[in-house]
């Protein structure tokens, strides 16, 4: 670590030896205090290596609520390790978002309030790759659950969280006539 006029640097070097591990590796280490800057050589012990990933970490943060556009695969790795940017953003907002199979072009949209609105709502989806809707679950039921890896996740609207679970409901039913998803999608309801 090298001291600059009003800040430090830390000069290092990219080397062959376990290049591999790049990216895959999680380590958990206690912060001893307020310090900003750490010189890895005095605390390099303390660095407990937690879990060692199959393939590297590659998750993009949050993108901001408007830029939400995202396929199942991401999703379902940025769910899996809670990746903290996309678990704080979705849980702290209520409202509605569509699901497109891009295999067909057919679109569901559904609606996120209660427990960690969208955060809670797309992990069911993680998990079972229909998140209890009737039509995506007669699908992945023929389909299997890979079928799941052409949905693609995408925010319409957000409200704050203290907007009643009535008017999110009733702009979920605006979006459906809007964008015709009853028509020609995937909502039944």
């Amino acid at each position: 670590m090298k001291r600059k006029e009003d800040h430090f640097e830390y000069v290092t070097e990219l080397l062959d030896i376990r290049k591999e591990l790049i990216g895959r590796l999680i380590f958990h280490f206690v912060r001893p205090s307020r310090q900003s800057y750490l010189d890895l050589e005095k605390w390099a012990d303390n660095l407990e290596v937690v879990e060692i990933l199959r393939a590297p970490y590659a998750v993009e943060p949050f993108p901001g609520y408007e830029n939400v556009l995202i396929d199942f695969n991401p999703l379902k790795t940025i769910i899996e390790k809670e990746d903290p940017s996309w678990k704080t953003a979705l849980s702290s907002v209520k409202g509605v978002y569509i699901i497109t199979d891009k295999s067909n072009g057919k679109i569901y949209v559904g609606s996120a309030y209660g427990q960690d609105s969208f955060w809670t709502r797309w992990s069911s989806y993680v998990q079972n790759g229909h998140g209890g809707n009737k039509e995506l679950a007669e699908i992945i039921g023929n389909e299997g659950m890979e079928y799941a890896s052409n949905f693609q996740f995408s925010i319409l609207e957000i409200r704050t969280n203290t907007t009643s679970e009535d008017e999110i409901i009733r702009r979920e039913a605006y979006w459906k006539n809007v964008l015709k998803s009853r028509e020609y999608g995937y909502n039944k309801n």
